[in-house]
């Protein structure tokens, strides 16, 4: 699978949520552990955080779809 940023699992940018997808692991973790490694004095959260955004494609609509296919 692909690293994009999620469509339908994001809080700001979808970045994490695509982490987690990428990884299968839960996007709370991810954003748990993101954030215990951001009040480290060693980890520039935020500034990676932005470059992530930036450089991570958006996760097309078809793949979003088919996780989550709507009921009829």
């Amino acid at each position: 699978m692909p690293l994009y940023r999620s469509r339908d699992d994001k809080i700001f940018g979808g970045v994490c949520g695509g982490l987690a997808q990428w990884l299968g692991w839960n996007p709370l973790y991810v954003r748990i552990l993101y954030l215990v490694l951001g009040i480290m004095p060693f980890f520039a959260g935020i500034p990676i955080y932005l470059i992530l955004w930036i450089v991570m494609p958006k996760e097309p609509r078809e793949a979003a779809a088919a996780r989550h296919p709507r009921a009829a």
